[in-house]
């Protein structure tokens, strides 16, 4: 148990985009975290200091563009904040188990990568065993509101036919990037064009349904996944855009997990300007059943940069490997 007398974790930056920076941000409030070095191949951030950067006072770790270099600073863990998909972050997650620091990384598909691209996992995977070093991806979503939690809930059950998850948020609250990647302001028409390229989409739906499969024990025989706009009927705005009747506010995102022809996991995301009711909602069909609501829902940017943190003395204490959060010790807020 960590107390006064025992040294903070030190930890590497890697990745200083707004969810990077308010991480070091909340990063600074912890008397139990100890930034040393940050990292970002963004030219003009080099040089930069991290707190500066963060919009706190400076903290004197000036930002480096050379991951290389960057891990050569003693730490006990790397947060890495710089993508979605697992295949993209995989050199950089070579590097560090290579310097054999564990990391914990808001990459949405790392959060459960082995159905998905079970080659790559492997190769992840035993590169960690081999560096004694635990990797976890995590975040709220995935990584909490829509996996962690709902098999946490089922602790109470003494059999479980079927989970549903709902997170229905009011985007108006999010940062910019978060409500254009739901479309928010877009034509109906070109909200169709991106999803077909698939840059509308929550990533990660795939990856929280097969998590709880795989800890509940369910063999899934096919996994679906469905995007719809919410087209506004008035005009809604945030601070940052402005969206007018008939143009897309955001989206409505439906995952589903069959065993055979029945539906054993769903999960709904309702995310737009102007959702007039908000919340995080956890329905288990079983014995009991189990209905779990936060009225209000959950902030995705302040429970993402909180779940890495509070996810550090986890990632330190589990066994070495690529985990999910189905197999790591318990995660929760800390003083120290």
């Amino acid at each position: 148990m960590q107390n006064a007398t025992t040294p903070p974790l030190r930890v590497i930056q890697v990745g200083l985009g707004p969810i990077g920076q308010k991480t070091v941000a909340y990063v600074a409030e912890r008397d139990g975290v100890e930034l040393v070095a940050a990292v970002d191949i963004d030219p003009a951030k080099a040089g930069q200091d991290a707190g500066t950067l963060a919009g706190i006072a400076g903290l004197g770790v000036k930002v480096n563009p050379d991951l290389q270099a960057g891990l050569q600073v003693p730490a006990d863990v790397v947060l890495l904040t710089t993508g979605s998909k697992f295949a993209g972050v995989v050199p950089q997650l070579e590097a560090c188990l290579a310097a054999g620091k564990p990391v914990v990384s808001t990459c949405e598909e790392l959060a459960f990568p082995f159905a998905a691209e079970p080659e790559l996992a492997a190769r992840v995977d035993a590169l960690a065993r081999q560096a004694g070093v635990a990797v976890l991806g995590t975040g709220v979503n995935p990584g909490f509101l829509m996996d962690a939690l709902p098999l946490f809930l089922t602790s109470v059950c003494r059999k479980v036919d079927a989970v549903r998850v709902e997170r229905w948020q009011d985007a108006a609250i999010r940062r910019l990037p978060f409500q254009q990647k739901i479309g928010a302001g877009l034509s109906p028409a070109a909200f169709a064009d991106q999803v077909r390229a698939g840059i509308i989409k929550h990533v990660g739906f795939a990856q929280s349904i097969q998590m709880i499969a795989g800890a509940l024990g369910w063999r899934l025989d096919r996994v679906e996944d469905e995007v719809l706009p919410v087209v506004a009927t008035e005009p809604v705005s945030s601070q940052f855009l402005r969206v007018e009747a008939g143009q897309c506010a955001g989206v409505h995102q439906t995952g589903r997990g069959f065993c055979g022809d029945r539906q054993v996991i769903t999960l709904e995301l309702q995310a737009y300007l102007g959702h007039p009711a908000p919340h995080d909602a956890v329905i288990i069909h079983g014995d009991p059943d189990v209905h779990s609501t936060i009225a209000g829902g959950v902030n995705g940017d302040i429970a993402t940069c909180s779940m890495v943190l509070n996810a550090l003395k986890s990632v330190r204490r589990a066994a070495p490997g690529l985990r999910t959060m189905a197999d790591v010790p318990l995660t929760h807020w800390y003083v120290r």
